[in-house]
């Protein structure tokens, strides 16, 4: 599938619009049901020796059931996020029209 003038803007914007929103944002609250979530696909890998022995993986592991996790992304991915939508949108610009 070739992806055409339109496609390119759009998905340059969703992926401007995420990158903006994670450096609005300073953290990410997971519901509890989320939390439970990702705590046992942590027990899993851990199950396997994939997981690693790092603090964070160990504390949300251990978390009691009515606890909510926070997500802090790091910086520089919504920054990478906002280059990769700008670059997309400005080449989308850059193409032919559809049917042009």
């Amino acid at each position: 599938m070739e992806l055409n003038r339109n496609q390119y803007f759009l998905a340059g914007l969703v992926i401007l619009f995420l990158g903006i929103q994670l450096r609005v944002v300073e953290g990410f609250v997971l519901n509890e049901r989320a939390t439970q979530v990702l705590t046992q696909r942590l027990q899993q890998m851990r199950g396997q020796q994939i997981a690693s022995t790092s603090e964070s993986a160990t504390l949300l592991a251990t978390a009691p059931p009515g606890h909510m996790h926070t997500l802090y992304p790091p910086k520089w991915l919504g920054w990478s996020l906002v280059s990769i939508g700008s670059v997309l949108v400005l080449y989308s610009l850059a193409l032919k029209r559809p049917g042009g």
